[in-house]
């Protein structure tokens, strides 16, 4: 069963050493409006994995911009997609700042487990 968004979150976004903290050495698997969205390895050294949850892995980092925002960037999608992360009474909240549709995910489990990247179905 998926847990359903937190109704509030703490009132300032994470700082980058304390989102550091929360995730290093775990994976997330986020959801929006009640489903599924995907999920994400935080490595050391600021690396990420993240993954649609299709079999298919994206390898990326993370960085703060000027603003405090924490930000990524994929093998795949060199702009940054930046973010605002609460810590809240269920887990992570996370809101995308690039656009005025501001996505919104939220932590539906975490783990100590590596992401399970088999790769995309090639072939028939």
């Amino acid at each position: 069963m998926m847990a359903s968004a937190p109704a509030m979150a703490a009132d300032r976004p994470m700082t980058a050493a304390e989102f550091e903290a929360y995730t290093t050495g775990k994976t997330f698997y986020y959801g929006n409006g009640g489903a599924p969205y995907g999920a994400e390895e935080y490595l050391e050294h600021r690396r990420v994995r993240w993954s649609f949850l299709d079999g298919d892995c994206k390898e990326g980092r993370w960085f703060t911009d000027e603003t405090g925002l924490i930000c990524f960037t994929y093998e795949d999608r060199p702009e940054p997609q930046c973010w605002s992360f609460l810590d809240s009474p269920g887990g992570l909240i996370a809101r995308y700042e690039n656009d005025l549709q501001e996505t919104e995910l939220y932590e539906v489990r975490k783990s100590d487990e590596p992401l399970d990247c088999p790769g995309p179905k090639v072939g028939v």
